[in-house]
């Protein structure tokens, strides 16, 4: 059987799924209901548990296996499982967790390597200080957890792999652009994202900590970059300018930066962070796409729904 990424409209499903997350609501009627947003390796679909009960809202929680039946129907121009039957799954069921949940396509010990050439490519000492430092005080977590809750890179080691794709785009662009300064830039590119170690709850089925919906993820690293220097004895410009790469990453005051990029490698960060952000994205809802076919709406870039030439097959996508 296809997993739930494969599925299609009309489509029946009796299939184990983990639940990323669970949330309770109440319709207009009055009466009570739970959003669930279930996956496995292949990917996630909402669901709606209507006239939810207390004993609902307690089984069916974040990071629980449940099996299901139900058929896939279209919501706002959008794929919804309709359910028909849920159970918790028990200890006789033929299931893991780490078969529904998808990770990383490369292995840990290879992004750990990956990663750590370009920790000793950089040449300033006091930027190389930093970043070893930090890299080394979050290495578990920061090569295991996703790089979101939802969106791009939300899988298991996304933070990690994240990483090393913008390391090697960020690699192609200094060829082309030698004067760009590459131990701001990889510095940048390791440390913008590694305070979600701390904004997210775990691995698998990850939610926001008190810390993460309180400060976040780039309050978060710009703090622990200065407070990693004031440890080593670091002084000087480049811990301003490493916080400013951290702080300005994500472009823009409504995208969740407290200031724009105001050095130019702080903007080379973020076009290569929303570029590799993006095109994950897109790929996924391409590889749902049938040839011909729109994807779904992609709420992060605009609700565009995007085309999938007839001439495209999904084996064309997947090779190049």
């Amino acid at each position: 059987m296809s997993g739930i990424g494969q599925c299609k409209e009309g489509d029946a499903i009796t299939q184990y799924l983990l639940i990323k997350s669970a949330t309770k609501s109440v319709a207009s009627n009055g009466k009570p209901f739970m959003t669930l947003i279930l996956q496995d390796i292949t990917g996630d679909i909402e669901a709606k548990l209507w006239d939810s009960s207390e004993q609902d809202e307690q089984d069916y929680t974040a990071d629980t296996i449940v099996k299901i039946e139900g058929d896939i129907t279209t919501f706002r121009g959008k794929l919804q499982l309709r359910i028909k039957r849920i159970r918790l799954a028990t200890d006789q069921d033929p299931i893991e967790k780490s078969d529904l949940v998808p990770s990383a396509p490369m292995e840990i010990t290879e992004m750990v390597d990956y990663i750590n050439q370009f920790v000793f490519a950089i040449e300033n000492p006091n930027i190389q200080r930093i970043t070893r430092a930090l890299v080394k005080k979050h290495q578990q977590p920061f090569f295991e957890y996703p790089a979101a809750v939802k969106n791009h890179h939300e899988f298991v080691s996304g933070l990690a792999y994240h990483v090393v794709s913008m390391l090697k785009l960020a690699k192609s662009i200094t060829e082309l652009y030698p004067d760009l300064d590459t131990d701001l830039l990889y510095a940048g590119i390791i440390l913008h994202d590694m305070g979600k170690v701390t904004e997210l709850s775990g691995v698998t089925a990850p939610s926001y900590t008190v810390e993460g919906k309180l400060l976040g993820h780039i309050s978060i690293m710009a703090n622990e970059v200065v407070q990693t220097a004031q440890e080593l004895g670091i002084e000087g410009d480049e811990v301003t300018v490493l916080q400013h790469l951290i702080l300005s990453h994500h472009g823009k005051t409504e995208w969740g930066s407290p200031k724009p990029p105001l050095i130019r490698e702080a903007e080379v960060l973020h076009m290569i962070d929303n570029f590799d952000a993006k095109i994950t994205m897109l790929n996924r809802a391409l590889d749902k796409a049938n040839p011909g076919d729109f994807t779904e709406k992609l709420f992060p870039m605009e609700n565009r729904s995007f085309y999938k030439p007839a001439y495209l097959t999904n084996t064309t996508l997947v090779e190049n």
